[in-house]
């Protein structure tokens, strides 16, 4: 009995202590009071102010846009500073943020950086050392950083409220948006080798590949099969023949690869189709033709800019008027149309406009990467003015790389991917892929095209699809706005059963501001590259409103681009 006693003499106390506690301390300054005439202990107040938030459900808003802990992993350290991972810094802040060598956080906002090393309570603030209270943290294999540190190095307020259990960190820039003058990936080591495409016309495999080399660095390096891609494809093509972004886009959405350089070397005439993808990309971003600002922050934010461009040259020992061997320098300014594809690794706005070989309006350049060899330009690199009339009208940044065992299973019938554009004249449409079950699967996520900015869109599943009258039953699993054009996955918040042998429909609506037909399709245009494209594979239905669901045969023989991924039970 005397125990009993204790114990809830004991719970009384801790309950008193928790309701007065905040009376004694200052959240923001951290000062601790003072208890019936004791002082009260940073190392025994701390903890308990962390359990507490932590205990709440920890909100964190940063520019306005809200993570909570359901989905991420947030927590109040002993330190009482709110630490969060790594992984949603680029986007949650609109920075670039990277980890080098396992160890060292590099994180550029503005004309700020922040270089914070694991376990380190001394980081570096713009190149001045800078005492963070909460270093680097690496937690089963995922780093955290402190945001409170964070957003004193790189121009953030941060605050804390105690009532909504919510930090708020926000931009205290006059110009959120603005970027460095000049930025060269160089400098980061976040460009892939330079390499030579030889006699061959696969500059855009090896500009596709390269962006997606620099994509993952340098947190993982990796050097891709150009002979894969350029060989190993849904398209009727040779290496002679060419190509562009968009059967780049359409091999890689469909997991034919990436595969490794070293399983298909380049060059020898010969490919190996039986080779599985390395990596899964998953979202894959179109950037406005000529936007500049936009290609700045995609090059900042996600590494090398696949971009088109035209080229009188026609390798590194030619010479053309357009280019300045002294300068490193190239500008074509008519009416030819892009035939070539390099990378865009920085920009330099001061670059002289007297670098040129031609009269121009003003300074700037693009510092992009070529695929003619390290004897061409400065070790492979060159500038193309901001004023070339092609540069920057087709740029691709691949935004989302996954690990290959992302998902198990993915089904499409879309293998030559957005070859065109199907619609009713009106920004809105629906349109509806169905797949058979090859198990008991669930499905987790779905992917399309995006065929303009701004996209809106609602994705749904028909878990047991029988014919039009099954529409009726579909399920609203995901739904969003899509700031650019592109090709994009959507995860699921709950996955959706379905049986094996029986068919399931990934339904999509998508309404696209100012276009006729919002809906990207694989097609037969007439062109060789297109000439035994398989249109049989697909079940594809369209709508105008979402009541009335017809055959996507009847309007357009096409398979629409929708594909559905799921995992095994």
């Amino acid at each position: 009995m005397k125990l009993s006693k204790r114990y809830l003499a004991l719970s009384i106390l801790v309950v008193i202590v928790f309701l007065l506690k905040f009376q004694f301390m200052d959240i923001e300054s951290g000062e601790i009071g003072e208890f019936r005439g004791g002082t009260l202990s940073e190392d025994v107040w701390y903890p308990l102010v962390a359990d507490d938030v932590n205990s709440k459900g920890l909100k964190v808003v940063i520019d306005n846009k809200e993570y909570t802990s359901d989905k991420y992993l947030f927590y109040m350290d002993n330190n009482r500073n709110v630490m969060i991972p790594v992984k949603i810094l680029r986007d949650a802040f609109n920075c670039s943020a990277h980890i080098y060598d396992d160890e060292q956080l590099l994180v550029e906002k503005h004309n700020h950086t922040a270089l914070l090393t694991l376990n380190e309570k001394i980081a570096l603030k713009s190149g001045e050392e800078f005492p963070v209270v909460s270093p680097l943290v690496e937690i089963q294999g995922d780093y955290y950083v402190s945001i409170n540190d964070l957003s004193s190095m790189i121009g953030y307020s941060c605050s804390f409220d105690m009532e909504t259990n919510t930090i708020i960190v926000a931009d205290t820039a006059e110009n959120p948006k603005s970027l460095p003058a000049s930025y060269d990936l160089r400098d980061r080591y976040r460009i892939s080798q330079i390499k030579n495409q030889g006699k061959y016309g696969t500059c855009w495999a090896f500009a596709a590949l390269s962006a997606m080399e620099s994509a993952l660095l340098p947190e993982e390096s990796y050097i891709f099969s150009v002979d894969h891609m350029s060989m190993s494809n849904s398209f009727n093509i040779t290496q002679n023949d060419g190509g562009e972004y968009t059967m780049g886009m359409a091999y890689l959405a469909a997991w034919q690869g990436p595969v490794y350089e070293k399983d298909d070397p380049y060059g020898d005439g010969i490919t190996n189709e039986n080779l599985t993808a390395v990596k899964h990309v998953q979202e894959m971003r179109i950037i406005a033709s000529k936007d500049i600002s936009a290609i700045k922050e995609a090059v900042f934010k996600y590494g090398g800019v696949q971009t088109s461009m035209y080229s009188s040259l026609k390798n590194a020992s030619s010479s053309s008027k357009y280019y300045n061997k002294e300068t490193y320098s190239y500008c074509y300014i008519g009416t030819n149309k892009p035939n070539h594809d390099v990378v865009i690794i920085g920009w330099d706005d001061n670059y002289a406009k007297e670098n040129f070989n031609m009269s121009l309006e003003g300074d700037g350049a693009f510092i992009c990467q070529n695929s003619w060899g390290s004897k061409f330009g400065d070790d492979g690199v060159f500038y193309v003015s901001y004023y070339d009339s092609n540069i920057g009208t087709h740029n691709v940044a691949y935004t989302r790389i996954d690990n290959n065992d992302n998902y198990d299973n993915i089904y499409q019938s879309d293998l030559c991917g957005w070859v065109g554009k199907l619609g009713y004249d009106k920004e809105s449409m629906y349109g509806a892929n169905v797949f058979e079950a090859k198990s008991d699967e669930e499905v987790v996520a779905a992917s399309f095209y995006a065929t303009a900015p701004d996209t809106e869109y609602r994705v749904y599943i028909v878990d047991d699809f029988k014919d039009t009258r099954s529409f009726n039953n579909k399920i609203l699993v995901a739904e969003g706005v899509l700031d650019d054009a592109g090709y994009y996955t959507i995860d699921f918040e709950r996955g959706i059963s379905v049986s094996a042998g029986k068919k399931y429909a990934v339904v999509v609506y998508v309404n696209t501001p100012g276009a006729t037909h919002p809906m990207a399709i694989e097609y037969d245009t007439g062109d060789k590259s297109l000439k035994d494209i398989d249109l049989e594979d697909g079940e594809s239905y369209i709508s105008h409103s979402g009541n009335s669901f017809i055959n996507v045969k009847e309007k357009q023989d096409c398979n629409l681009c929708i594909k559905a991924f799921t995992n095994n039970k």
